[in-house]
Formats: C-alpha cells, sequence, structure tokens
C-alpha cells in the first residue's frame, strides 16, 4: 500500500483542486492509488474504482486519514462493460459533477504471438482500450459541463527496441493512445483535455514482473538514465496531478513518457 509523504501532516495539502471530483479507476493499489492520494492532497474528492472493493475502501480510508478529503469506493470489474454506466451514475449522484477521468485499470497478456489465444487478446482489449473508451464516452457529459480533464494510461513498450513477447500488450495500449488523442481533437470544443501517460512505477503488476523475470528487469532499470523506477505516488501520481491543475490548462493531446528518461516519443 502506497503511503503518502509527510502523511501526518494536514498542512501538506493544498485547496488547487477543492471541489472538483475525480473518477480513477484501479485505484486501489499501485499507480491508481498514487493518483488518488496526489490528487486528494490538493482537495480534488475521489471516486476509487477497483475490482477488489476493501482494496478501493482502503485507498479512501488513506485519503480521509491523511487529508481529511471525501471519497467513495466503488467495486467493479471494468472488463463487464455494461456495469460501467452504473459506476459514473454512482459518482455522480453521490457527488454531482465529475471533473477528471483516469484511465488506469489493466490487463494484459505478454508472451510470444504464437502463443495468443483469441480468448486472451478479447480480455485485453475489453479492459484495456474498450473500457476506456466506454468511460469517456459515459463521463464526457458531465466533463463538458465545466471542462474536465482525461487522464489515460499507455506504455513505452510498443518503443522497446525489442518487442518479443510484448506485442499484445504494446498493441492494447497504442489503441489506447489513438483513442486519447481522438478525444483531444473531437473534445477541444467542449473544454474537455485528454492526455496519456506512459509512466515506469514500482506497481505491484511491475514487481510480479520482476520476480518472475530478475534478469529482464535488471536489465530493463539499466537503460533508464536515471536509474531507477519512479514511485507510484511521488513520481507518477504528482505529475498526474500536475496535469489536472489550471496551470496545464493548454496541454491537450500529448503522450508523455513519466519514465526516468527511457523512451524517445516520437
Amino acid at each position: 500500500m502506497t503511503t503518502p509523504p509527510n502523511s501526518t501532516d494536514h498542512s501538506a495539502a493544498s485547496n488547487e483542486l477543492a471541489g472538483k471530483v475525480a473518477l480513477i479507476t484501479g485505484a486501489g493499489q499501485g499507480i491508481g492509488q498514487g493518483i488518488a492520494l496526489s490528487l486528494a492532497k490538493r482537495g480534488c474528492r475521489v471516486v476509487a474504482v477497483g475490482r477488489t472493493l476493501a482494496k478501493c475502501e482502503a485507498t479512501i480510508a488513506l485519503i480521509d486519514e491523511h487529508y481529511g478529503v471525501e471519497g467513495l469506493a466503488i467495486g467493479c470489474d471494468i472488463g463487464q462493460l455494461e456495469a460501467l454506466p452504473g459506476v459514473v451514475d454512482q459518482a455522480v449522484e453521490r457527488f454531482g459533477r465529475l471533473d477528471i477521468l483516469v484511465n488506469n485499470a489493466v490487463t494484459t497478456s505478454i508472451g510470444p504471438l504464437l502463443g495468443q489465444t483469441t480468448q486472451q487478446v478479447q480480455t485485453t482489449f475489453t479492459v484495456g482500450p474498450m473500457a476506456t473508451l466506454k468511460l469517456m464516452q459515459l463521463c464526457h457529459p458531465h466533463l463538458a459541463q465545466r471542462g474536465g480533464s482525461i487522464i489515460n494510461m499507455a506504455s513505452s513498450a510498443a518503443k522497446r527496441w525489442d518487442m518479443s513477447n510484448y506485442g499484445v500488450y504494446a498493441a492494447e495500449k497504442e489503441a489506447i493512445r489513438a483513442l486519447t488523442r481522438a478525444a483531444a481533437s473531437e473534445w477541444g470544443a467542449d473544454n474537455i483535455r485528454a492526455n496519456c501517460i506512459l509512466p515506469h512505477a514500482n506497481s505491484p503488476a511491475l514487481e510480479k514482473w520482476a520476480t518472475h523475470r530478475p534478469e529482464e528487469a535488471a536489465a530493463f532499470i539499466k537503460t533508464i538514465p536515471l536509474q531507477r523506477i519512479g514511485d507510484c505516488h511521488s513520481d507518477i501520481g504528482e505529475f498526474v496531478a500536475q496535469l489536472c491543475l489550471p496551470a496545464s490548462s493548454y496541454v491537450s493531446g500529448q503522450s508523455i513518457a513519466v519514465d526516468g528518461g527511457q523512451a524517445c516519443i516520437g
């Protein structure tokens, strides 16, 4: 579980996003939790959505303890697309608005292309670009009311020097990048911004990967100029929060690698 820096010091919080509401998928751990904490630190109310309700409740409890900001935990497998309208309805019913959407939840299938089954690929794309698009569509009318921000999670996997075993994962994330750019283009007139970040972070998924592929993980870290993996809260969450502030109101349609300088996004 992520622990906020200066966790007992409420003075570390600010009100830059006070009154706003963010819906974050995969918010029960890792990057999603780090983003939730960083937004809440600035006064944003958080709707934490995830497959395991108890983990989302733990995130909301952390927010209440450290920042005293109201939140809502919702248990939902976003791969069940028919459940997503109810998630958005619950959020709006509770808080009366939505200002920020963070599509963070993900699943994938890593391995050679010849080993991928139709079911594996369909599941990956349902939880990835299909759920991302569905939530963007559902949140659009609410974000358009006051102007809003969409942050989607992509990956630099498609920029790897050797994409062996990462084809399906890269394809899933490149689809999300394309949808993000299209949303920025189509919805800019509605004062909705959409951006992607391509993060490296010490998430549970990365830790699991490093445990199962230690040599590959060690070689991977050596290719990062800053020679470290980012922190879910202080590196990734804080950057996402900055993208949601008024100071970033002219940034839209971008894919930004938050990865210690490893990837070159062209």
